[in-house]
């Protein structure tokens, strides 16, 4: 096992022989003795010969370095004692955590998410608070650290949070680090899964209802639309069309009427970012002249795939409930991969 090497003399003076030399060898300094290792600092394998508590210092040091217990460096005659970790009490964890630092910009675990936090601090957590098969609850769940901690220590667990930014991500990460799906493996309350649904989610809150929409296509939302002025974009999806490049696709998500003036500004915003491919995203159905319109912005060749695409695509979110996604090239993923990690377990999500 891994041991450190300590001293094996203390200050200060004893009567008897504890100030004695042994072997040649004297307590480093005057007003120094030997200062044998306490019982709980022995290995276990360490059983005490007979009469080893009547021996003198030098006689039990002698024991000490006969179990080889005793180092003597190949330099210098001032031995050492060799402690050995497995027998080291340690300090017991305390409120206050000062040994797990907060995820930094460039981690490997950092998701994007601006309050996650280490999955080793709610592992802890998790631990110190339940066991095996229990049930951990954390109703504002955010990125989903809290879950993923407990799937991988075996707890079953429930998830609330109020955004379907969160949930998106949630799901994500669930996938990503353990092939959990939804509706197979574990249950999202709360989602609208169909056009009804979906049209009372755009009445009660149109932002909830655009990052719901955004999830569908597992784009990447556009910092936060309630703040400052409407740049036209709503969220970006990434593909790959070239070797270790990317791409992005401007996406706009619209909960009201919608009309052919609509496709115009989008045309507008993929001119002015430069990019290849505009996505529409409309809760009502497009009319013939916005599919014209759409038509007329022309196609997108792709030299890498060999293969041309619409500049600008509309799709319906009844379309996309029954499974239809853009065309694009490869599509990368809206978040950071997280690390995998095998569990077979079930579970609820909540939402």
């Amino acid at each position: 096992g891994q041991y450190r090497h300590v001293t094996l003399d203390g200050p200060g003076t004893r009567k008897g022989n504890s100030g004695q030399p042994w072997r040649d060898v004297n307590p480093t300094t005057k007003g120094r003795h030997w200062e044998l290792p306490p019982d709980r600092a022995l290995p276990d394998w360490f059983k005490h010969p007979e009469g080893y508590s009547k021996m003198s210092v030098q006689e039990r040091l002698d024991v000490l370095d006969l179990a080889g217990l005793i180092y003597w460096p190949p330099r210098g005659h001032v031995p050492q004692y060799k402690r050995y970790l497995h027998v080291a009490e340690g300090n017991p964890i305390q409120d206050v955590v000062t040994d797990i630092g907060p995820i930094s910009s460039h981690a490997a675990e950092r998701l994007g998410y601006p309050t996650q936090k280490p999955i080793a601090l709610l592992e802890r957590i998790v631990k110190a608070s339940s066991n095996e098969g229990d049930i951990v609850l954390d109703p504002f769940c955010g990125c989903g650290t809290t879950i993923t901690a407990a799937q991988k220590l075996n707890r079953k667990w429930i998830g609330i949070d109020i955004t379907h930014l969160a949930i998106n991500l949630i799901k994500y990460r669930l996938d990503d680090m353990f092939s959990l799906k939804p509706k197979k493996d574990f249950k999202v309350v709360g989602e609208p899964e169909a056009l009804s649904g979906a049209k009372q989610l755009a009445s009660e809150n149109r932002y909830q209802f655009q990052w719901w929409s955004l999830s569908l296509i597992n784009a990447r939302p556009y910092g936060d639309k309630k703040k400052g002025a409407d740049t036209g974009i709503d969220g970006y999806l990434y593909f790959s069309d070239e070797k270790k490049a990317y791409k992005r696709a401007i996406v706009q998500v619209k909960s009201g009427n919608v009309g052919v003036k609509d496709i115009r500004d989008l045309g507008h915003v993929i001119d002015r970012e430069d990019s290849e491919i505009g996505l529409f995203i409309t809760l009502e159905p497009p009319t013939k002249p916005m599919i014209t319109e759409a038509a007329s912005k022309g196609l997108y060749s792709s030299k890498y795939w060999n293969k041309e695409y619409p500049r600008i695509q509309i799709l319906t979110i009844e379309e996309l409930l029954s499974g239809k996604q853009p065309n694009i090239p490869a599509k990368l993923p809206a978040h950071k991969k997280a690390e995998k990690v095998e569990t077979n377990e079930q579970h609820e999500l909540l939402e």
